[in-house]
């Protein structure tokens, strides 16, 4: 079993990242929208989608969303607020997918989980294999060229009484995470690890799946791009 497949399935990672800042995912939302002129009754997959806040929103804003993630527990939790335009299913981003999407948004540095470059490139080609004529892939990764500046190596955070002893190192082309807790008298340990990937490197991937980068944003505001200071690292690609 995958690291992201055990860890995002337990309890334990809903209780650490449990603060997510929802109205930063908002204004991401209605900002990415706007730009790409998403039209009323779009069909947007978002994947993979947590417990579905992103999804959940831009159903608000009239859009048809699926929302799709490998952990069973995130979509049954999402599953509360299905309705007929909004829907939610378990799907590995490994697999292809049956329908077609105008838009498919993989947010909040999902992407990248893979050992070898080759299985990130078929992740690609899956994502655009299910977009429709003339939709949109829109890929939300860090700037881990500032990561890279700003690495906390060490940190002890709270939460729900539970203290998370968290190790972040940079080595052999991976930002990784090591988390130790005891909770439940049980000693955990789950280990986080995404490629090192900058724009360099995402540009390759890109002309290997036969995808063209259209625009490239360095915040949820959609501020240009800046290699040394930018946030996030936004692509839109077709």
């Amino acid at each position: 079993m995958e690291w992201f497949q055990q860890w995002f399935d337990t309890k334990y990672y809903h209780i650490l990242y449990q603060d997510r800042n929802d109205e930063e995912a908002q204004v991401f939302m209605r900002n990415l929208a706007n730009f790409l002129n998403f039209k009323e009754g779009s069909k947007l997959l978002d994947l993979p989608c947590g417990k579905g806040r992103h999804s959940i929103y831009l159903n608000s804003l009239g859009f048809n969303v699926t929302g799709a993630d490998l952990s069973k527990n995130s979509i049954n939790h999402a599953k509360k607020f299905e309705n007929e335009s909004l829907n939610f299913e378990v799907h590995d981003m490994r697999e292809p997918f049956k329908t077609k999407f105008d838009a498919i948004l993989n947010l909040f540095t999902s992407f990248g989980y893979f050992d070898q470059d080759e299985m990130n490139i078929e992740v690609l080609k899956n994502l655009k294999n299910g977009l429709s004529k003339d939709g949109v892939l829109v890929i939300d990764f860090m700037n881990v060229n500032r990561v890279e500046k700003e690495l906390i190596k060490e940190e002890i955070i709270l939460k729900n009484k539970i203290e998370f002893h968290i190790n972040r190192s940079i080595e052999n082309g991976f930002i990784k995470k090591n988390i130790h807790f005891t909770a439940d008298n049980i000693d955990h340990h789950h280990i986080e690890y995404v490629r090192f990937l900058s724009l360099e490197i995402f540009k390759r991937y890109i002309k290997d799946a036969n995808l063209k980068l259209k625009h490239t944003f360095g915040d949820y505001n959609l501020n240009p791009f800046d290699i040394e200071n930018s946030i996030r690292l936004i692509l839109v690609l077709e």
